[in-house]
């Protein structure tokens, strides 16, 4: 008979190796040494094991990561509009460095003013997905009618729920009119997505995980909800959102965030009778945690915010350069950092070959489980208020938020360390001006952050 290795051990449960830590400790508390309380009120133990996973719908939880089509990831640049001819420069040079996406911002331009085949000269959007993000949607589709004579990839970054609750848009009715146009007048073209759910919403102003995924999933059932009031079916909706989420620097909460998204969107549609439960999501890296001072320590957070986004499964990856924080023209050094974080990901640590790395480890798939529960409770709790729109009303969701990012503030404060802030500060720094930020109806979500307090 063949041995099995490591047959000449004897098999030790969790508790074999609880009682191990203890005696090793000396008399010192395990759960005070040891264990760790996150912010979301979870309690991370030291170690897992298969046993933790008794109780975890680990097979639901996975089959919702395979509504990731296929493994890897697009490589996404954000490209900012001066005009047709550097934009243009910028998109081909992208596309030559490993990027295989663009997303041009053109929200402070007319777009009747902008010659779409001169900014899209060379560039098949057949083949090379471009998402747009401008104040005039309906004028930008009739652009691309006139020059697209194919079924583009690609979309729009249109989120009204996001404009509305960080005070740049009111909540109109026409706005899902509007949004219902998008979609008919796209319908012909399933790689094209113009419904844009954002996380930065609710992640700039300072929420916490639980608070992130869930009132990022009370915004989709809400397009859900008018959008299918206005006459369309749930799957004609669900077919054209793509979320977008910022992805923070507790990597291991990050991962389990992802995954956690789609499992409990694979639970939203399964609840509307639909039998597709893709959810396709773009990640990027958190401005929230982005530092001035010290600034090159941003490309240190980018790399591990990058890890996070695509170990946890990310569609599409964007990441700005370490200075975006303090200009609004990145150095093409810092663009082609950023570019290259990417790339080594996929090139040369090889994450891209697996559609869902974190599969089967004993805590992702428990942390997984633990935030999924959490978001889906606070999910239930705006639902029952009568969905986002009248929790933001009752400012519901701006007092939650703001109780979640002074005790990020406060923990700063008391000595959490953040690197080229409050701790290991560079004696060579050169102070960079502040970016200033518009003034914000104190009803409304600001953009905050972290480390301003130590600026």
């Amino acid at each position: 008979m063949t041995k099995k290795f490591f047959d000449e051990f004897q098999t030790s449960t969790k508790k074999d190796w609880e009682a191990q830590a203890i005696k090793d400790l000396k008399g010192k508390n395990f759960e005070q040494t040891l264990v760790w309380n996150t912010p979301e009120g979870f309690q991370v133990q030291p170690y897992y094991a298969e046993e933790d996973l008794a109780t975890v719908p680990v097979s639901a939880i996975q089959q919702a990561q395979t509504s990731k089509k296929k493994p890897g990831w697009q490589n996404r640049a954000s490209i900012s509009f001066v005009n047709e001819k550097q934009a243009n420069k910028a998109i081909t040079e992208a596309l030559q460095n490993g990027v295989y996406a663009v997303a041009i911002d053109l929200s402070h331009v007319e777009v009747s003013g902008v010659d779409i085949p001169r900014l899209l000269d060379k560039i098949k959007l057949s083949d090379t997905p471009v998402y747009f993000k401008t104040n005039n949607y309906t004028a930008l589709l009739s652009a691309l009618k006139k020059y697209v004579a194919y079924q583009p990839k690609g979309g729009l970054i249109f989120d009204s729920l996001g404009d509305f609750f960080s005070g740049r848009a009111p909540a109109e009715p026409a706005t899902w009119k509007s949004a219902k146009n998008l979609i008919m007048d796209t319908a012909a073209s399933p790689a094209f997505y113009v419904l844009a759910v954002q996380s930065e919403t609710f992640h700039n102003a300072g929420a916490n995980t639980v608070q992130e995924l869930a009132f990022t999933l009370a915004s989709a059932v809400t397009y859900l909800d008018k959008l299918t009031d206005e006459g369309l079916t749930a799957a004609q909706v669900a077919s054209k959102i793509e979320f977008s989420l910022a992805i923070g620097t507790n990597y291991f909460m990050e991962i389990a965030k992802i995954r956690s998204l789609r499992y409990l969107w694979s639970r939203v549609l399964t609840a509307y009778g639909l039998a597709d439960t893709s959810c396709r999501i773009h990640c990027h890296n958190s401005y929230f945690y982005d530092a001035v001072p010290d600034a090159h320590t941003n490309m240190l957070r980018a790399t591990t915010e990058a890890m996070a986004a695509v170990i946890g499964g990310c569609d599409s990856l964007g990441i700005h350069g370490y200075d975006a924080v303090f200009t609004t023209e990145p150095s093409e050094t810092s663009n082609r950092i950023a570019r290259n974080i990417a790339n080594l990901l996929s090139d040369e640590s090889y994450m891209g070959k697996s559609r869902d790395v974190a599969a089967g480890s004993y805590y992702l798939e428990s942390l997984t489980n633990d935030l999924s529960a959490a978001a889906w409770n606070l999910f239930l709790a705006v639902e029952q208020k009568g969905g986002i729109l009248a929790a933001f009303e009752e400012e519901f969701v701006q007092t939650e938020i703001e109780k979640a990012y002074q005790e990020k503030v406060a923990q700063l404060q008391n000595g959490k360390v953040m690197v080229g802030v409050n701790r290991f500060k560079s004696p060579f720094d050169t102070p960079q001006a502040l970016p200033t930020q518009p003034d914000v109806d104190k009803h409304f979500l600001p953009v905050r952050r972290l480390s301003t307090s130590f600026e």
